[in-house]
């Protein structure tokens, strides 16, 4: 899937190259407009699941945490991709994709808030446009692809990327790791949910990492996580003072519900 992907991209790198030169200065316009197509292809590869009441609640949640914190009034997508692997990705202009591995191992909704929430200040933040900007001379398209869905560990689409561009740009740094966490915080505050869910996430993620080392490798790939960023989470949620906490929601029935409708679908092929 991933080469099909690579493949894909490649055709349209050279396009995606002409149309930021000679500056790289990437407008929201074209942020909206170069998201869409992506989303159109990636959505044309991947396995999404098309259960109305799964994306009516996906949905809900995440334009719940986003549109109070989006001052660009982007078009907020979120798609739920019938694959056991953990991951989630953001592309650029307001599209939030999430496996449905992930889901299956959360407990209650603060912790898939949190998820949604730090891909959204990645959108928020424009760190992959930020990269493609950097990356000025690289094979930008290819250098999407990898940043969005860590097409880039496969050895064919790895050389490509050395070929045409740096690796520097296949991944989020860890400072914009490090800008999403601290901003997932705050997000999902403003959305009325408890942020605790944040670090109950990564500290589910790092058990499974323990007992079954490699098992999460998609997720650890593109999400370097380690106890320093639990710690960080923690830390920025404490200062906000248990008086901020009170009253936040942890979970709902209608979270369990969706959960529950997400573990009863029929087993995903891959």
């Amino acid at each position: 899937m991933k080469l099909r992907l690579a493949r894909m991209v490649r055709q349209h790198a050279g396009l995606l190259a002409l149309s930021l030169a000679p500056s790289c200065a990437i407008s929201t316009q074209q942020e909206m407009e170069m998201g869409a197509s992506y989303a159109r292809q990636i959505e044309a590869q991947l396995p999404l699941v098309r259960e109305a009441e799964i994306e009516r609640y996906l949905a809900m949640l995440g334009r719940t945490i986003a549109e109070p914190v989006d001052d660009r009034k982007l078009e907020w997508h979120f798609r739920l991709v019938d694959s056991r692997e953990v991951n989630a990705f953001a592309v650029p202009g307001g599209y939030v994709y999430v496996n449905r591995g992930l889901v299956e191992r959360t407990t209650r909704m603060s912790q898939l808030a949190g998820v949604l929430a730090h891909e959204i200040a990645h959108i928020t933040r424009r760190h992959s446009v930020k990269q493609m900007q950097k990356a000025q001379g690289a094979n930008v398209g290819l250098v999407l692809l990898c940043t969005l869905t860590g097409a880039c560990q496969s050895e064919v689409t790895g050389l490509a990327i050395r070929v045409g561009g740096s690796l520097a740009f296949a991944k989020f740094s860890r400072d914009d790791e490090r800008e999403a966490d601290e901003l997932a915080v705050d997000y999902v505050v403003r959305a009325g949910i408890d942020p605790r869910g944040i670090p109950e996430m990564f500290r589910i993620l790092l058990e499974e990492r323990r007992r079954a080392p490699g098992a999460l490798e998609p997720w650890f790939s593109t999400h370097p996580l380690e106890e320093e960023r639990v710690a960080a989470t923690e830390a920025r949620i404490a200062a906000l003072g248990s008086e901020r906490l009170r009253g936040l929601t942890s979970d709902s029935r209608a979270y369990q519900e969706f959960r529950k409708a997400v573990l009863a679908l029929p087993q995903p092929r891959r």
